[in-house]
C-alpha cells in the first residue's frame, strides 16, 4: 500500500472517530446539558443553511432567552445574542459564497446610522468602555436585524412571523398568569396578600409589562380585523377586498382564535403587573389604533374620549376600584418642587420616590454634561456621583429614557434618537395608509406597539432583555409590509 493510500485511509477514519468520540462525551453529560448541545448544534446548523429560520427562533429567544446567560463584565450574553451573531454572520457569508454582496438600504438606515454615529461620539467622554460598549453593541444589532429582516424576509414568510409573535406572548401571558394566581416570585412581588405581581422571565414586572405591550397592540388590530371581515362577510370566510378567500398560512378562524386568545391573555396578564408604564403605554396605543383605522373610527373614538372625560370630571374614577386609581394617580403630590431627599419614604411612595430620585440624578448627569453626556450605557457606573441621599444603589438606567439618553449623549444622542424616531413613526404611518385588509391589520398594530414603547419609555427603558431585538424585528417587517402592501392582500 502506498502512501498515498494510507493517508487517504486515515482521513476516511478520522470523521467517524470524531463522531464516536462526541456521542460518548454527549453519553456521559447530564441529560439536559446533553439535550442542549443536540438541539443547538442541530439548531445552528439549519441557521447556516438557512438563515432565516434563526430569525424565527429569534422571536420565541427574546422572551425566554434570559432564562440562561453568561456576563463576560458588563455585557450579558444568552441566547438571543449568540442567534443574533450566527443569523448575521450566515447571511453574510451566504452572500460571500453566491457572490451577490448587495443589499436594499431601507428609508430608517441612515436614522440608525445617524443615531449611532451620535452615542459613538460619547465615547469620547465615557468613563467605562465596557459599559459602553454594551450599549453600541445593542444598537448594532438593531442595524443588523433590521437590514437583515428587509433584505430577506418575503412577505410568505412574514405571514408566519407574525404567528410566530402572537404565539410568544401569550406564552409568556400564560407563564404570567401562573405566577400571579400561584403566588410564584420574590416576597417583594406579593400584592394585596393574596397575589404576585406577574413578571414572566423578565424578572421584574415593568419591562414584562413592557414586553406584552410590545405584542398586545399586534393581537388587538388583528382581532378587530378579524371581526370586521367575519361581520362583512356574513359568517362565510374572512376575506380581503375583492370576492376571492384571503389567503393565510392557517386556517382563518385558527388566525382569529388566536389573536382574540392574544388579546385577551396578554390584557390579564399586563393588568396583572401592577405597572403603570406598561398600563399608559398600552393606553395610548389603543388611542391611536383607534384613531387611525378610518375616519368613521376616529370620529366615534373622539366622541366616547369626550363622554369619558365628562364622567372623569363628574367624578366617575369613583367607580373604579381605589387600588387601580391609587395606582395612576399617587405620583401627583410630587409633581410640584419637590425636595425628593426629604420626602419620607414609605411602602406607600417607596417606588414613586425611587424612580423620582433616579430622574433627579440623570437631570443632573446631563446638567453637567449637556453635549456629549458622560458616555453611552454610563449611567450605572456615574451614578454613585450623582445619587441622592438614601438612594445609593443604581438601578442601571434613569427609568426614563428620553432622559437616560440625555444624560449618557447629550442634546447629541437625544436629537439623533428623536429624529430616528420621527423617521419610525412617519414609516409606520405611510405603511398604514399603503396596505389594506390583513396587512393593514398588521401595520395599524405595529403602529400600536411603536406608540406603547415610546410611551411607557416616559417611565422605564424597554431596551433591555434582548427587546430591541425585537423592535428591530418589526421595524423590518415594517419596511416588507409597505413596499409589498399593493400586492400582499391578493397574494
Amino acid at each position: 500500500m502506498t502512501d498515498f493510500q494510507q493517508r487517504v485511509e486515515l482521513r476516511n477514519l478520522i470523521w467517524p472517530a470524531v463522531i464516536l468520540a462526541a456521542g460518548l462525551v454527549i453519553a456521559l453529560l447530564p441529560l439536559t446539558l446533553a439535550a442542549v448541545i443536540v438541539l443547538g448544534s442541530i439548531a445552528f446548523m439549519v441557521v447556516l443553511v438557512r438563515p432565516e429560520y434563526g430569525l424565527y427562533l429569534l422571536i420565541f429567544a427574546v422572551p425566554w432567552g434570559s432564562i440562561r446567560e453568561i456576563r463576560l463584565g458588563a455585557i450579558t450574553v444568552g441566547v438571543t445574542e449568540a442567534l443574533v451573531g450566527v443569523v448575521l454572520a450566515a447571511w453574510l457569508a451566504k452572500m460571500v459564497a453566491t457572490r451577490e454582496i448587495k443589499t436594499v438600504h431601507p428609508p430608517l438606515l441612515l436614522p440608525l446610522l445617524t443615531f449611532l454615529g451620535a452615542i459613538l461620539l460619547s465615547l469620547t467622554v465615557t468613563l467605562s468602555l465596557q459599559y459602553s460598549l454594551k450599549e453600541v453593541l445593542k444598537w448594532l444589532e438593531v442595524l443588523g436585524i433590521y437590514l437583515f429582516v428587509v433584505n430577506v424576509i418575503s412577505k410568505r414568510e412574514a405571514k408566519g412571523m407574525v404567528l410566530l409573535i402572537l404565539l410568544a406572548g401569550i406564552s409568556q401571558a400564560l407563564l404570567g398568569v401562573y405566577q400571579f394566581f400561584g403566588r410564584v416570585g420574590p416576597e417583594g412581588f406579593l400584592l394585596f396578600d393574596r397575589f404576585m405581581r406577574a413578571y414572566g422571565t423578565f424578572e421584574q414586572p415593568n419591562p414584562y409589562g413592557g414586553y406584552l405591550g410590545l405584542v398586545l397592540p399586534l393581537a388587538y388590530s388583528l382581532s378587530l380585523w378579524a371581526k370586521g371581515h367575519e361581520k362583512r362577510d356574513g359568517g362565510q370566510g374572512i376575506r380581503d377586498r375583492g370576492s376571492t378567500p384571503y389567503s393565510l398560512p392557517l386556517a382563518p378562524y385558527l388566525l382569529v382564535s388566536l389573536a382574540m386568545a392574544g388579546l385577551i391573555l396578554m390584557l390579564a396578564a399586563m393588568l396583572m403587573t401592577w405597572s403603570r408604564g406598561a398600563w399608559l403605554g398600552f393606553i395610548a396605543a389603543f388611542i391611536v389604533m383607534n384613531v387611525v383605522r378610518s375616519r368613521r373610527a376616529a370620529t366615534l373614538f373622539a366622541l366616547a374620549l369626550i363622554l369619558l372625560s365628562f364622567v372623569i370630571v363628574m367624578g366617575g374614577l369613583r367607580l373604579l376600584p381605589e387600588p387601580i386609581t391609587q395606582r395612576f394617580l399617587d405620583f401627583l403630590p410630587f409633581l410640584s418642587d419637590v425636595d425628593i431627599s426629604r420626602v419620607e419614604v414609605t411602602p406607600a411612595n417607596f417606588a414613586v420616590i425611587e424612580r423620582l430620585a433616579h430622574w433627579q440624578a440623570g437631570w443632573d448627569m446631563f446638567s453637567e454634561h449637556p453635549w456629549l453626556g458622560v458616555g453611552i450605557g454610563n449611567y450605572e457606573p456615574v451614578y454613585p456621583a450623582y445619587a441622592l441621599p438614601y438612594w445609593d444603589e443604581p438601578l442601571g438606567h434613569a427609568h426614563n429614557y428620553y432622559l437616560n439618553i440625555a444624560a449618557e449623549a447629550g442634546l447629541v444622542g437625544l436629537s439623533a434618537y428623536l429624529i430616528l424616531w420621527a423617521a419610525v413613526f412617519w414609516q409606520a404611518w405611510r405603511a398604514v395608509r399603503r396596505t389594506s385588509g390583513y396587512w393593514q391589520g398588521v401595520t395599524v398594530g405595529i403602529l400600536g406597539i411603536l406608540t406603547h414603547l415610546a410611551v411607557h419609555n416616559f417611565f422605564d427603558n424597554l431596551y433591555v432583555h434582548s427587546m430591541y431585538v425585537h423592535i428591530a424585528i418589526l421595524l423590518g417587517l415594517l419596511h416588507v409590509v409597505s413596499q409589498q402592501g399593493v400586492s400582499c392582500h391578493s397574494s
